[in-house]
């Protein structure tokens, strides 16, 4: 599968100016396979299990007790959702950050740098099962941002595109997720990167099974509507800035071939407030799509 990598591995930290606190932890994990299954009985015996495939203790017992938090919330409810989450290593996306990175696991927005956060384990984890990913399908996110969401989606469906406008933290991320496969992590080969304005879509590789937004906008892309399947879903925080609704958004097509679209909000009314939908102008980001 083509990706598109700008800096490969530490290289692209480093000409982020960002020291990562994995570089001194040389360690492997045992390679990824779809066939990995860990269980989810007990906390001790899923932090036996993620031990003896090399991954860190401490981050694993977070990770559990996150998961016993997203399943008492019910923002976690499918079983390939649950194992994406209790696959995904939020710990090493946090660690471009110092001060962040023993707080991957708590709910809240981690700030990433770049004047953009990293969501928390509730909301992505809803938002990643609302849209049901299937092994094989071809889903589209907009805002890399730390990495951490289409790291969910690379555990689901081999076919992950993920675009960030900020061209430094696109780099970034790339290399962190470079890094990460060369340590063992290679689900995120599924990865496919660039940096460009989201709001247009990734028309090449179009169309796309599910879309996930993760800026907030007060309307819904039409790049984006039309480059989703129908028979498709988009989860997107549609709404004025710092006031975003999270919407489902299906699109049909009926027996005669026209197209619909319905909207579902998935927290019932609850606002949510998102990091705006930034636009490029002249390879600059300036402003914001919201009309």
């Amino acid at each position: 599968m083509k990706r598109r990598s700008f800096v490969s591995g530490s290289a692209a930290l480093a000409a982020a100016g960002i020291v990562s606190v994995r570089a001194a932890a040389a360690a492997t994990i045992k390679p990824y396979s779809w066939d990995l299954n860990p269980p989810t009985d007990t906390r001790d015996n899923f932090i036996a299990w993620g031990k003896a495939r090399g991954e860190d203790p401490y981050f694993l017992g977070q990770r559990w007790d996150r998961f016993q938090a997203l399943l008492k919330n019910k923002d976690i409810w499918g079983a390939a959702t649950i194992r994406a989450f209790l696959l995904t290593p939020r710990e090493e996306f946090a660690a471009v950050n110092p001060n962040i990175h023993k707080r991957a696991y708590e709910h809240a927005f981690l700030d990433i740098g770049y004047g953009v956060t990293m969501s928390g384990p509730h909301l992505q984890a809803r938002m990643t099962n609302v849209i049901d990913v299937k092994r094989g399908e071809k889903v589209l996110e907009i805002g890399t941002g730390s990495g951490v969401q289409s790291a969910y989606i690379a555990n689901l469906t081999d076919n992950a595109y993920t675009i960030e406008i900020i061209q430094p933290l696109a780099q970034r991320t790339r290399g962190v997720y470079d890094e990460l496969i060369a340590k063992g992590y290679t689900e995120f080969q599924h990865v496919n990167t660039k940096s460009a304005d989201g709001y247009y879509g990734w028309e090449e590789a179009a169309p796309f099974d599910k879309i996930i937004v993760t800026c907030g906008i007060d309307h819904v892309p039409p790049p984006l509507l039309q480059q989703l399947k129908a028979g498709g879903v988009m989860v997107i925080p549609v709404g004025p800035p710092g006031a975003q609704r999270v919407l489902k958004v299906s699109k049909t097509q009926g027996a005669d071939g026209s197209i619909t679209t319905s909207r579902e909000d998935i927290y019932g009314g609850k606002i949510v407030p998102f990091v705006p939908f930034t636009k490029l102008e002249d390879g600059k980001v300036v402003g914001t799509h919201n009309r």
